[in-house]
């Protein structure tokens, strides 16, 4: 099993980058998919990011294409989201998650952190 800690969440302002980090017990980090998913008062999870076992696919949200970048550090148990060009639209609790398989559905992630808040100010 994966138990997930994520960190970095914060307030910045419009324009601006965070990192935020997903630590990850266990050994075997390296076998599962990651995935880092949001979710704002009144909507949806929606999925922000996903990436495979090895680092070699990864995928976006339409709504982060080209301003977010997911990455992967097996041999440190990490997960990041390195986040740019912030925008009052991207405040939301933030959220990584495990699955078996390299998916982006949320239903389809086993384990979860427990999330962290991201709020741009205007």
């Amino acid at each position: 099993q994966v138990q997930l800690v994520e960190s970095g969440g914060g307030l910045v302002q419009t324009g601006g980058s965070l990192r935020l980090s997903c630590a990850a017990s266990g050994r075997t980090f390296g076998t599962y998919a990651m995935g880092w998913f949001r979710q704002a008062p009144g909507k949806e999870r929606e999925i922000v990011a996903a990436i495979n076992w090895s680092g070699s696919s990864r995928f976006y949200g339409d709504s982060v294409q080209g301003r977010f970048t997911i990455s992967r550090d097996n041999a440190k148990n990490t997960v990041y989201l390195q986040m740019n060009s912030l925008k009052p639209e991207d405040t939301a609790v933030y959220y990584c998650a495990a699955a078996q398989y390299y998916r982006v559905r949320a239903s389809d992630y086993n384990y979860w952190g427990q999330g962290t808040l991201v709020t741009v100010s205007s």
